[in-house]
Order: structure tokens, then C-alpha cells, then sequence
């Protein structure tokens, strides 16, 4: 089987057309279609629906990207290595993170690392915690950002931070002045929460049906930013980590305590095999000192 079939594939995957996938892969449109016919051929399935011109993924398809995908982040950490090899360990730290943290936080320290650090390469991966323990069990990265729980192993666990959730409260909203927010202020008022299937959402969940409140959720979504944006934007009120609370200020929107308490249990992994880096090692030193700034600024 050729590495190209799959590399015509996933060009397809990624740009919707074959058309594009074409001019991305600088090849002929009939060329990536005989790619596409010949991949099909040796798997036995069905990956594109086509019709008058077009292709539709069928769910097969969806499922081969994701391995493909897991092997392409493969490849790239075969590059990192390759890399490190030649240029010295420190030349380069490969991180995974998960967005709640790599989207305000984790940026602004790096303007201070690079100032110490001048020669060394961040690759940051944002990506939700169960692909960063993923890569971390694999040895794909040098460091990882996740909330806990995790379900693998290969990698060693440190605690980074526990400190709770708390409520955003649009600046104009009838809670915008209490000391804290509890489950009964949010009845009848619109709650944004996390989707169902985060750790954040099953712990919000919990924590309404232990003080007896039904948890009716107006808005779900995976990423803290996302639901900031929707407070600010007077949408209701929601529960955000405390990294965005303190990143993303802004004077429409008030942060409050949440009781009862629901921690952030965020944890550092440290996967076994990867070799020891002074650069990285510098890295954590600063990511635990902006973490404990950046946590002395949440409201008490």
C-alpha cells in the first residue's frame, strides 16, 4: 500500500474537493481520483459517495482520518527527533495543551521564555485533554497540559492546579453584584456549561443534582473562551476555568465565586522515554510561576 494513496486521501479530507486536493498535492485532478480509486481498491470500502462531480465522505472515511491523522503526528515527532539529534536537545520542545490554557494563558508566558530562551522552538498543540494523554502514553511530546482523569499509561503525573471554576455574570445581570453564585441563583436564568461529554460538564452536572437543582443547560460548549464570549455578549451566565476568568478580562463581565466548589483538576504529564531538557525543564519553572500570578488575581 502506498503512503501516497493515504496523502491523496487526506488532502481530499481536509480540503472537501478533489479539485483542491489537486492543487495542494500539485498533482492532476484524474491523478488524485485514480489515488482515491486505487486506496479503495486495497481496503475494500467505500470512502467517497460521488455524485455529478462531487465526493461525500462516508463514516469509514471519517474513522481512516483519524488514524491517519495519529500517524501523521507520528511522522512529525519523527521529524522533532530527527531534529534534536541534529541541532541538540534543547533546540526544540514539542507540547500538547488543552485550550483552556493554551489560548491566553500559555501564549503570553512564552513572550518571557523566548527572552531567555532565544534559540529554542516551542510546537504547541492545542487540542482537547484525552488527545494530549493520547500523545503523551505515545511519547509524542515533551510536555502535556490535560484535566484529569486519565485512563493510560507511559507518562508521569504531576498536579498543576485544582483551583475551582467560578461563575462569569454579564456586568448588568441581577447576580452581578453577590459575593458567590449556587446552584438555586441559576434557576430560570439561562446557564451556559460544558458539553456532556467533558470532565467539566459531568462535575457541573454533579454538583446541581447534589444541592437538588435540575440542570437545564440553555448552551454547551467544549471550550472556556467560547462560553467567556457568550457571558460577555449578555447570553447568560456561566462557568468558566479560572485561567480564562483572569486572561479574558473584560468589564462586561463580573467573576464570582461558585459554591459549591468544582476544582480544575488540570495535571502536567511528563511522558517516561522522552530524554531529560534543560529547555523544557526552564519552561515548566515559568509555566509554575505565571500559573501562581496569574491565580493570586481570581476574586476570594
Amino acid at each position: 500500500m502506498n503512503l501516497i494513496y493515504f496523502s491523496a486521501f487526506r488532502a481530499v479530507m481536509l480540503t472537501g474537493t478533489v479539485s483542491a486536493a489537486a492543487e495542494l498535492l500539485g498533482r492532476s485532478q484524474p491523478a488524485v481520483s485514480r489515488l482515491l480509486d486505487k486506496l479503495e481498491a486495497e481496503l475494500g470500502v467505500t470512502l467517497f459517495e460521488r455524485r455529478r462531480g462531487l465526493v461525500t465522505p462516508t463514516s469509514v472515511a471519517r474513522l481512516l482520518l483519524d488514524e491517519i491523522e495519529r500517524a501523521y503526528v507520528s511522522l512529525d515527532s519523527l521529524r522533532s527527533f530527527a531534529a534534536r539529534v541534529a541541532e541538540g536537545e534543547s533546540s526544540r520542545i514539542d507540547t500538547a495543551i488543552m485550550p483552556a490554557l493554551a489560548l491566553g494563558f500559555v501564549p503570553r508566558l512564552l513572550a518571557k521564555f523566548q527572552a531567555e530562551w532565544p534559540k529554542t522552538k516551542i510546537l504547541l498543540h492545542v487540542t482537547v485533554s484525552a488527545r494530549v494523554e493520547e500523545w503523551a502514553a505515545s511519547q509524542q511530546i515533551d510536555i502535556g497540559l490535560a484535566e484529569t482523569p486519565f485512563r493510560r499509561s507511559g507518562f508521569r503525573i504531576e498536579s498543576f492546579s485544582d483551583t475551582p471554576y467560578v461563575a462569569a455574570v454579564p456586568a448588568g445581570h441581577p447576580l452581578a453584584d453577590k459575593s458567590w453564585i449556587e446552584p438555586a441563583d441559576l434557576v430560570g436564568v439561562p446557564f451556559i456549561s460544558w458539553a456532556s461529554v467533558t470532565s467539566g460538564g459531568q462535575l457541573v452536572a454533579q454538583a446541581f443534582r447534589s444541592s437538588g437543582i435540575k440542570y437545564e443547560p440553555a448552551y454547551e460548549t467544549t471550550v472556556s473562551a467560547t462560553m467567556y464570549q457568550l457571558v460577555k455578549h449578555g447570553m447568560g451566565v456561566g462557568l468558566v476555568d479560572p485561567y480564562t476568568a483572569v486572561i479574558e478580562t473584560d468589564e462586561r463581565v463580573r467573576i464570582i465565586p461558585f459554591m459549591p466548589t468544582i476544582p480544575f483538576n488540570v495535571a502536567l504529564l511528563r511522558p517516561d522515554s522522552r530524554p531529560p531538557n534543560r529547555a523544557a525543564d526552564a519552561l515548566l519553572d515559568l509555566l509554575a510561576s505565571e500559573r501562581d500570578a496569574a491565580l493570586q488575581r481570581l476574586p476570594r
